[in-house]
């Protein structure tokens, strides 16, 4: 069958091998030997990874759980590029040359800038990455270039107009998303089509908040379909859009890899009557009420503590709104790692004098303390 766009033919679950099963501080990989056996055999074959997924460590379980147990035409292989510390043109080779070593691969089916943004646009034009991945497809090393993108439609638009040479883009995409003006999912769908470019989607699942989701939302989907999982409505929204080239889950265990896979195996895009049942979904969680913090970080300037109240409430949110206790704890780690915690807000009260929503800082972010840390 002959392909109307790149990827139409690969099937529409990727494994993304970002959040793959642990033992301590190592990659279960005997359990992900079983997890790709069960994928492979029923016709999967997109593998995603990156330079810096677990330290390096995700790169050499795909060489151990796939490239070194299968033949090479039988699977395609993903992973990205990290410019935000590159100094040197030189040290995208040297990082290159490392992702096919750690894989034990000759080249990558598709071979990504990673995580584009305005300002990454910069360091990939200061590099010249866009020239270095041209000559990554021209000698058979990378066979599809393409970036990921983290950024405003806007940003995307300049980006695939000055570099017309990229094949497709990697984009968050998923229900809660879709009309957010933060990640404008459907912005960024809508310019990649205006381009003509293919889409991977990641995050479809929202780092797992979709899989969870408070009881009234459960209630909607088991009415709507009592066997159905709760992040099936998720993947198949995403895997629904037109010129997808896969839908991205990162699978942890095998459960979550054997739900994957039974309703993917033989895909069926959402029916009007479920894109009804989604967007009932998507006017409850409208409804529920959650910090109204917009980001503007007046409140940190002033913080004797260096508080990152809005990466903090961020994390509230996604407790609040997806009931996702463990999304929250890592998203509230990740806020924390530069600054005071939100139990070592000492009650100044700056924060609050500069919040154009004003917003009870200090008695949320006790709130957050007792909840998260």
């Amino acid at each position: 069958m002959a392909e109307k766009y790149l990827g139409e033919n690969i099937k529409k679950l990727g494994f993304g091998l970002m959040r793959l099963p642990m033992k301590g501080e190592e990659i279960d990989i005997e359990q992900t030997k079983r997890m790709a056996d069960t994928f492979m055999a029923k016709g999967f074959t997109y593998f995603d990874t990156a330079y810096v997924y677990i330290g390096g460590k995700s790169e050499v379980a795909l060489k151990e759980a796939v490239v070194d147990r299968y033949p090479r035409e039988s699977f395609q292989c993903a992973t990205k590029l990290p410019l935000w510390d590159f100094k040197e043109p030189a040290e995208m080779e040297k990082v290159f040359e490392e992702s096919l070593s750690r894989a034990g691969l000759t080249y990558y089916d598709f071979y990504l800038l990673h995580a584009m943004d305005h300002e990454k646009v910069k360091k990939a034009d200061a590099l010249d990455a866009w020239g270095f991945m041209k000559r990554l497809k021209a000698e058979g090393r990378a066979k599809h270039i393409g970036f990921s993108f983290h950024d405003s439609a806007d940003v995307l638009d300049e980006i695939l107009a000055a570099h017309p040479e990229m094949e497709f883009v990697q984009l968050q995409i998923n229900y809660a998303d879709w009309e957010d003006e933060n990640v404008q999912s459907r912005k960024c769908y809508e310019v990649a089509r205006k381009h003509q470019k293919p889409v991977i989607i990641m995050e479809p699942v929202k780092g797992g908040s979709l899989a969870t989701m408070p009881p009234q939302v459960q209630q909607v989907f088991q009415k709507a379909n009592p066997n159905a999982s709760v992040p099936s409505w998720a993947v198949r929204y995403a895997a629904s859009l037109e010129g997808v080239i896969t839908v991205l889950s990162g699978m942890s265990n095998e459960e979550q890899l054997n739900d994957n896979t039974s309703y993917m195996e033989n895909f069926q895009p959402l029916s009007d009557q479920e894109r009804g049942t989604v967007s009932q979904v998507v006017d409850i969680l409208r409804t529920i009420p959650t910090i109204p913090c917009t980001k503007c970080k007046y409140c940190v300037d002033g913080c004797p503590q260096k508080i990152n109240i809005p990466g903090i409430f961020a994390a509230m949110n996604t407790l609040t709104l997806y009931n996702n206790e463990a999304g929250a704890k890592r998203s509230y780690e990740n806020s924390v790692k530069e600054g005071g915690k939100a139990s070592d807000c000492i009650q100044c009260g700056s924060c609050e004098a500069h919040c154009p929503q004003h917003i009870e800082i200090i008695e949320t972010l006790k709130k957050a303390a007792a909840a998260l840390e």
